[in-house]
């Protein structure tokens, strides 16, 4: 979905509207964007469904939650509130199984610590689609900041989703199997949503764990609540001198995964859909759809080829893999960005979830997590690079970039043929070998993403080169 321009700064973005805190991102701002969503409840919801809300780790995020509270009580809804900071997919599960008129959840996800959001999430327990986002984007410019002049306290609960949450996990996993394994996990929690969750999963699995970074600091130790690269350097720090099996992390909401091997190494979310989608297939014996996102790795195709699956092929963001879960049996669908979900679950992307199925997965193989992953790499005969480019661009010159390359696409890139254009989110350039190129602009700040997947790392620096000469080329 691109960026939906508000009043005062209000952007919405693929998933809901993120800002800096204090500056767009204010008291007054979210009472006008939780009117807002109240006016679209009221075409879509009885009063009688409660609306809940929950929120992550940051700064005044349980503060903009219980002010969001007051807003919907005082428009006559009746709200149940989280007792403490609570994972994305927990509280979308809560929107669904406790019957509500869906869920406001206050994160910026992955984002710095100075960033807040928020988001709706519909009764169906996924991203909200373009057309709800749509219809709450256009209540905003008559949305009130004001505050309420009456607050109905009454109206306002609170309750712990975690029973609930947990029980339906468990049901999901291979319990007897997972501690007969007896696995030695570390888990970094990030100062994120997921301590109380993965740990307790993990123990309940019969794991021999230790956790790092399992309270609440709204700077995030100083980085920021991403699972991968710099930010899990003391997780394979202590993966390698503990002689864990594996580390395991979330991002800040928990919604995305991060994975470390017993080597130190962390995988890319490509190779850990990969293993996870054979594993299915192979040990839980399921059957369903792979779904991916354009700029999601196409050996899940080859995969889904050898399995005797169907594939699809959706836009960036996890609403459209959502979509499409809510239409037929999928038995994985997920996104380079590292989110997934699966057969079974609900069509949000879950971090607690795909941690554990990794768990699942070796106590059903017996061996190391760098071993299940090389052989399923080379079964779909990789391994591919993949590789994002993330380029500042003033936006006239990005939007020059797009207008260019989708009216008039390169028949090569770094001698490489151009065989096939598609346009079905951003430029998608697919070259002779099997390899790929998208070309994808942000919604909502000025940049450029270009990603790749190809087969050498010569191909990588050429079309690296090749791309940036064009794009270059290209300026107003």
């Amino acid at each position: 979905m691109a960026a939906h321009p508000g009043q005062n700064g209000i952007v919405f973005g693929t998933d809901g509207w993120r800002g800096l805190i204090a500056d767009d991102f204010t008291f007054a701002n979210v009472r006008k964007v939780t009117r807002a969503i109240a006016a679209y409840l009221k075409t879509a919801y009885h009063p009688s469904r409660p609306v809940l809300i929950a929120y992550d780790t940051r700064f005044l995020a349980d503060a903009f939650a219980q002010t969001a509270a007051e807003v919907l009580a005082s428009e006559g809804w009746t709200v149940q509130v989280t007792d403490r900071d609570c994972p994305t997919p927990v509280i979308a599960y809560a929107a669904k199984h406790r019957q509500s008129a869906g869920a406001l959840m206050f994160t910026a996800s992955h984002n710095p610590a100075p960033y807040c959001g928020i988001k709706y999430i519909p009764d169906y327990a996924g991203p909200a689609t373009p057309d709800i986002t749509d219809a709450i984007v256009s209540e905003i410019p008559v949305a009130s900041e004001a505050i309420p002049c009456t607050i109905p306290s009454e109206q306002i609960s609170h309750f712990d989703p975690r029973p609930e949450y947990l029980a339906f996990l468990y049901s999901q996993l291979d319990l007897d199997i997972m501690r007969r394994a007896k696995l030695k996990v570390v888990y970094d929690a990030l100062y994120s949503t997921s301590r109380g969750y993965v740990d307790e999963v993990l123990r309940h699995c019969g794991c021999d764990i230790e956790v790092l970074h399992a309270h609440r600091d709204v700077l995030f130790g100083g980085g920021m609540p991403e699972p991968k690269g710099e930010q899990l350097l003391e997780l394979v720090l202590r993966v390698q001198e503990s002689g864990a099996n594996l580390g395991l992390a979330t991002d800040g909401d928990s919604d995305r995964f991060g994975i470390v091997d017993e080597t130190g190494t962390v995988l890319t979310p490509n190779m850990v859909l990969l293993a996870l989608a054979k594993h299915l297939v192979k040990n839980r014996g399921k059957r369903g759809a792979i779904v991916r996102t354009v700029a999601t790795t196409h050996l899940l195709d080859i995969l889904a080829e050898q399995y005797g699956l169907e594939i699809y092929e959706t836009a960036v963001g996890f609403k459209y893999i959502g979509e499409k879960m809510r239409q037929i049996p999928v038995l994985i669908g997920g996104e380079e960005s590292g989110g997934l979900s699966v057969l079974g679950h609900i069509p949000e992307k879950d971090g607690v979830l795909a941690d554990m199925l990794i768990v699942e997965m070796l106590a059903y193989e017996g061996k190391p997590l760098s071993q299940i992953v090389a052989e399923v790499v080379a079964e779909v005969g990789g391994p591919l690079i993949n590789h994002r480019l993330d380029l500042h661009l003033s936006n006239p010159h990005k939007l020059a970039v797009m207008t260019a390359f989708k009216t008039n696409p390169p028949t090569s890139v770094a001698g490489m043929t151009v065989q096939e254009v598609s346009t079905k989110d951003g430029v998608k350039l697919y070259l002779q070998d099997g390899s790929w190129i998208l070309l994808r602009p942000s919604g909502t700040e000025p940049l450029l993403r270009v990603y790749m997947e190809v087969r050498t790392a010569a191909q990588q620096a050429a079309i690296t080169e090749a791309m940036q000469v064009q794009i270059a080329a290209l300026k107003p």
